[in-house]
């Protein structure tokens, strides 16, 4: 329902033109949107023990899987192809997005703790990150990065991308309670 929520609120801005940009007018709005959604979670998770109990009932697996929703990114790629992104941004962006979408399944099944399930999880939200600081650095020289600010592609950095992040940060506090579970089983078998 909060995601829900969110998402409409992103929607109704930016079909008001609130994240919208000219030229290479800085983000503001658009970053605000972007970056205010995971600092409230990191900080729930750092000083709310109700919500990290509500957090620790969340489906592992299903908070894994939802980063399969990132093949979206293809659009930057496509994008790129014709002309309409930079490549500086369009590619690492796009890639990244696809490469976490097309592993999420395998991390879900196969390394949902561990290493793998926490490096996975860093390359995803380093990937995030690194695609809102090109995207600020591009917009700030390239006057194309203003399709970024409208919809419909306005609502990757102010829903899809803080929402995913926001995910990645679940999954990391889920994963604490899916190990405990999984050696709770071990030590039950293995009696």
């Amino acid at each position: 329902m909060i995601a829900g929520l969110w998402f409409i609120a992103a929607f109704v801005a930016g079909a008001l033109g609130w994240f919208q940009t000219e030229g290479t007018e800085p983000p503001i709005v658009l970053g605000v949107a972007a970056g205010l959604p995971p600092l409230a979670v990191l900080a729930a998770l750092r000083w709310s023990p109700r919500f990290n109990q509500w957090v620790g009932t969340r489906d592992h697996g299903l908070l894994i899987n939802l980063q399969a929703w990132r093949i979206g990114g293809f659009v930057f790629v496509a994008l790129w192809a014709q002309g309409l992104l930079p490549a500086g941004f369009a590619l690492p962006a796009g890639i990244g997005d696809v490469a976490i979408a097309t592993t999420a399944p395998f991390v879900a099944k196969y390394a949902p703790t561990g290493r793998i399930f926490t490096l996975w999880t860093a390359l995803g939200i380093l990937d995030l990150v690194t695609a809102v600081s090109l995207g600020i650095a591009h917009g700030l020289t390239d006057p194309a990065m203003a399709i970024v600010s409208r919809l419909p592609l306005s609502l990757i950095p102010t829903f899809g991308v803080p929402f995913l992040l926001v995910v990645h940060l679940l999954s990391l506090r889920t994963a604490r309670t899916a190990k405990s579970d999984m050696l709770d089983v071990s030590c039950v078998t293995t009696v």
